[in-house]
């Protein structure tokens, strides 16, 4: 299946198809941490959008090579930028935030395998994807009040909803770096592995997901981010429940997960056309 899958390219990234229904997504930038440019978080966005309406995808994975998942933004270039007094042109990352990731609403689930140092955009990143996978030797932080900037990309919001006030507060203004079992305590990680063992992890999460209706994946992502971006419980489930599981219902996948309920087998899903 993956050979008739054409992606967009991005530079410094390597794509793959580990499963019929899974692609990976590796930041090829070692010597520099990982670092995105401008340029590469543009085109990771565009692949996102790829991912998202290309039906025999179901999930997603990011990892990182080397030291580092992502270090966060290329200070080098940011510096280039500062004196060319172009600054502006590195902030504006994407329409969907810092490596089309950090504000992404989307469609479809993305995992991170988070390998090693995972600071400042990488962070953001990591904040406001669906799971994260972290080695045991992964660190995490948002050192951007170190360097003069703000972690203004979609992490401040985030991370308050997810470790509330203080917490937050520390992480943001004292640029600390955490340990991934640190960030595990707090929420932030649904899991903690060995280093040789963060993507196989990871993949393993996301064929279970790729496992269940694609449909039904969809729909209950959507009322999860409602949550996720401050509608009320009530607001949240009528609106998903007007819209997007209305193009579902009676569809038919939803006609196979009962019906093979009854028979007593797997289910045989259709591609999502959601």
């Amino acid at each position: 299946m993956s050979k008739s899958l054409n992606p967009p390219k991005v530079p410094h990234t390597a794509v793959s198809f580990p499963h019929p229904h899974v692609v990976l997504v590796t930041l090829n930038r070692p010597e520099h941490l990982n670092a995105l440019q401008r340029q590469m978080s543009i085109d990771l966005d565009r692949l996102w959008r790829w991912y998202d309406n290309e039906p025999s995808l179901r999930c997603a994975i990011l990892t990182g090579t080397g030291r580092a998942f992502c270090a966060g933004a290329d200070l080098k270039e940011w510096n280039v930028k500062n004196s060319e007094g172009n600054v502006k042109d590195v902030e504006r990352w994407a329409e969907n935030g810092f490596g089309g990731l950090s504000n992404r609403h989307g469609k479809k689930p993305v995992i991170a395998a988070v390998n090693g140092l995972c600071l400042g955009g990488g962070m953001e990143m990591a904040l406001n994807v669906d799971m994260v996978i972290a080695s045991e030797t992964a660190k995490f932080g948002l050192p951007e009040v170190k360097r003069g900037v703000v972690a203004i990309a979609g992490a401040l919001p985030r991370l308050i909803r997810t470790v509330g006030r203080q917490r937050a507060s520390e992480v943001a203004l004292l640029g600390r770096m955490y340990s991934a079992q640190q960030f595990l305590d707090w929420g932030i990680v649904n899991k903690v592995v060995k280093l040789e063992d963060v993507v196989q992890e990871a993949l393993k999460w996301a064929v279970e997901m790729s496992g269940n209706s694609p449909d039904s994946i969809i729909v209950s992502r959507e009322g999860l981010l409602g949550g996720w971006e401050a509608e009320g419980p009530r607001e949240s489930t009528s609106r998903t429940d007007g819209g997007i599981y209305k193009s579902m219902e009676g569809g038919d996948n939803m006609k196979e997960g009962v019906l093979s309920f009854v028979e007593k087998r797997n289910a045989v899903w259709k591609d999502s056309k959601l």
